[in-house]
């Protein structure tokens, strides 16, 4: 499969390739799956894919738990990063393209009081729902790469 077909196979529409880089063979092996696994469950357990309903949870942590994730897969990278090629790709496009402009714009909003205001807490809250949408997206991705039932539905 190339990388092309595997992005808009898992709905990850957002995310842009260049064209030489589109053309390439996506194929995982086993460090990758575990790379992958490893990705996976802390996606799964988090607020990147568990809905936060309007009465609970706070913008702030939910914030840093999504910014988390740079740390976290930065770990992984540099434990097998070298033998998980397709997995870094995967990765750092992800990361990128899907969660930095996220991050970026919360992170400076955050800084500027912006959770103080119910308006911008409801804005960040619909965007929040928007991310998870492709996070989950990448989170059923890497439950195939890494072979295992994807939970992310329970």
């Amino acid at each position: 499969m190339k990388w092309k077909d595997l992005f808009e196979n898992w709905g990850l529409n957002k995310i842009k390739l260049n064209l030489k880089f589109a053309e390439f063979e996506f194929q995982p092996n086993p460090d990758d799956e575990i790379c992958a696994w490893q990705m996976y469950v802390e996606l799964i357990t988090r607020i990147t894919t568990q809905r936060l309903l309007p009465e609970e949870g706070d913008e702030k942590t939910a914030l840093n738990s999504i910014y988390s994730l740079f740390d976290i897969t930065r770990n992984i990278l540099k434990d097998k990063g070298r033998k998980c090629n397709e997995f870094t790709r995967l990765a750092v496009i992800v990361l990128n393209q899907i969660i930095r402009p996220f991050t970026a714009k919360w992170h400076r909003l955050s800084l500027k009081g912006a959770f103080e205001d119910d308006g911008k807490c409801s804005e960040f809250r619909n965007e929040l729902e928007e991310l998870q949408n492709d996070l989950l997206n990448y989170t059923q991705l890497l439950a195939e790469m890494a072979k295992v039932e994807d939970l992310t539905l329970l």
